[in-house]
């Protein structure tokens, strides 16, 4: 089985928090990003999510908790 592929958006009280590090920590997941565009005002970042099922099913229910909008994705975002 292939590791998720997510849309992870996070607005603007989000944007100084180190939410990856967060993830690593908490959750024991592996998170491998592909693109992410971080402002002032908001953030967004494509990124694989390895780990165990429970665990990263957990990360992305905390990633969403916090205020995040995480979706699914399917593709080669480094092919375009």
């Amino acid at each position: 089985m292939t590791e998720p592929r997510l849309f992870v958006s996070f607005p603007e009280a989000l944007v100084p928090r180190p939410m990856i590090y967060e993830l690593v920590t908490r959750f024991d997941v592996v998170p491998n990003i592909r693109r992410a565009d971080v402002e002032d005002h908001s953030g967004w970042m494509i990124l694989e999510l390895g780990g165990q099922p429970a665990s990263r099913e957990a990360a992305v229910e905390w990633l969403r908790e916090q205020g995040c909008v995480v979706d699914e994705m399917g593709g080669d975002v480094i092919a375009g």
